[in-house]
């Protein structure tokens, strides 16, 4: 699996010719959440709280690809204390956006709410519309973790020219690119 180090996704947020410098993430995600929804795909992306770099970056990431993203301590809607209330509303949001996103981090890994979410995004989700996007630390092997071998995960390959393309890859061994699975909106069930 060739993933991404925690260096080449933190250039993501430094050099990314889509996404201006904000002076902070705050006022990254306002700035984004005012853009046009409409025919957007829409993400859900799971993260640990405490580590913004890789979270600015993600977005930054994602963005260049024309996605909106949704960060739920961003939300104004959502309690300033974590409760049944903030479970039901991730729930729903997660419900809601089109794709869900894990950013899988060790720290990530490790998280019992990144875990919960990524529950909640199999049961809502899987298969076609879940990605894992691991994260490994710089100069050392992904951790991961067994469990996240059965979700489709978003790999980096080099072309001849040594450009950069992504693909989501399934467990089967089928895999679509990144900017492909992007535009695939979930269903809308009436």
């Amino acid at each position: 699996m060739n993933i991404l180090t925690k260096s080449e996704l933190l250039n993501y947020s430094r050099y990314s010719k889509a996404t201006k410098r904000f002076s902070s993430l705050k006022e990254s995600l306002n700035t984004f959440s005012y853009e046009s929804k409409s025919n957007k795909v829409t993400i859900f992306l799971s993260h640990k709280h405490d580590e913004i770099k890789e979270l600015e970056a993600a977005i930054s990431f994602l963005k260049q690809l024309g996605v909106d993203v949704y960060v739920d301590w961003m939300d104004e809607e959502m309690p300033k204390h974590t409760s049944g209330v903030t479970a039901a509303r991730i729930k729903r949001i997660i419900e809601e956006n089109d794709k869900f996103i894990f950013l899988a981090t060790d720290g990530a890994v490790n998280s019992k709410w990144c875990n919960w979410e990524l529950g909640i995004g199999d049961v809502h989700k899987y298969i076609q519309n879940i990605a894992i996007l691991p994260v490994k630390s710089d100069g050392k092997q992904y951790n991961g973790s067994e469990y996240l071998q059965i979700y489709p995960y978003i790999e980096k390959r080099y072309d001849y020219w040594k450009n950069i393309d992504y693909f989501v890859v399934y467990p089967d061994g089928t895999e679509i690119e990144l900017k492909k699975w992007l535009e695939t909106r979930k269903r809308k069930i009436f």
